[in-house]
């Protein structure tokens, strides 16, 4: 339970840090150690420049990250990363993460709800089925922040 509280002051506060001149590429992911998927979305941030640190734990303890994080059961995904005081949940592109880091809005973060067919990391982009990305509002209200039409074999 002290290393779950540690983990969750960690990230309170590393989303509270000020916001710095330059965007930092520092991403940092908590995921399942067992989650193929959430590798495959950390493979392709590392090929669009981020560094990626990882860190591995049980669900049970995500879950409770994911919650202090402002995440909600019904915006969360299998892996939550952190970026220059952002949430980034589930398999968001990458171009939408730098995207937020160029406009700064005031926000919690971004997700992709659930794990959507044919995003990042999740398949072919040729199979994808069509989600949105929601930017997630202090309050925790979302808006969509990008959309991504079926792919052709849809």
């Amino acid at each position: 339970m002290i290393r779950e509280t540690f983990l969750a002051l960690l990230l309170a506060m590393t989303l509270a840090a000020p916001a710095q001149s330059e965007p930092s590429n520092a991403l940092h992911v908590s995921k399942d150690p067992s989650c193929v998927c959430c590798a495959e979305w950390v493979s392709l941030m590392e090929e669009a420049e981020f560094e990626v640190s990882v860190t591995d734990m049980p669900n049970s303890q995500l879950s409770r990250l994911k919650a202090a994080s402002g995440v909600t059961p019904e915006l969360a995904s299998c892996h939550t990363a952190t970026i220059d005081g952002y949430v980034i949940e589930g398999h968001v592109p990458a171009e939408d993460i730098k995207r937020l880091l160029a406009e700064r809005p005031t926000a919690i973060g971004l997700t992709a709800p659930g794990m959507p067919i044919g995003s990042p990391g999740m398949g072919p982009e040729a199979t994808r089925e069509a989600y949105d990305v929601l930017l997630i509002g202090e309050e925790g209200q979302t808006e969509v922040f990008s959309s991504y039409a079926a792919g052709p074999g849809r």
